[in-house]
């Protein structure tokens, strides 16, 4: 159920699914939670200086904030099908990549993934990123520009699956 192109979410089938049971958690479990909660702090009496009451609120806002969130990108998700990926000669979503910098004669090692599944501190960046665009649009071999202020140019040396 994509939307527009440009609204479509990219997930992977575990990401899709841990989004799906936190929302079910949200709505399920922690929403009726803390309408009791509110419940219980409204029959305390004067609202107006009970801080349970108010604590309750804030707590409601966040889940309520939370579950919206959530069904944004539920809504927007498209599952990313690791076997209909180009594996011809280019990257795609799931690749991972090593390539040399050829501004600084290092070498990286990164694996392409949808916005909501990256994670820099694990080498995983976003598809949407200039440096995974760069890759994406080059083949083992090839030199691309990496379109950021400060524009550079990477060397792809290896795609695997």
């Amino acid at each position: 159920m994509p939307n527009k192109k440009n609204d479509t979410i990219l997930l992977t089938q575990d990401t899709f699914d841990k989004y799906k049971q936190e929302y079910l958690n949200l709505v399920q479990v922690q929403r009726p939670a803390i309408q009791l909660e509110l419940k219980e702090a409204r029959a305390q009496g004067d609202l107006s200086e009970n801080a349970e009451y108010d604590a309750a609120r804030d707590k409601q806002a966040l889940i309520e904030n939370k579950i919206l969130e959530l069904e944004a990108i539920l809504d927007k998700a498209q599952i990313i099908d690791q076997s209909e990926v180009n594996r011809d000669k280019k990257a795609g979503i799931g690749a991972k990549v090593t390539y040399l910098n050829l501004s600084n004669n290092k070498e990286y090692v990164v694996t392409i993934m949808g916005s909501h599944d990256s994670n820099p501190f694990e080498n995983k960046i976003s598809n949407e990123s200039p440096i995974a665009k760069a890759i994406m649009e080059a083949e083992v071999g090839e030199v691309t520009e990496v379109d950021v202020a400060v524009k550079y140019q990477i060397k792809i040396l290896n795609i695997e699956y």
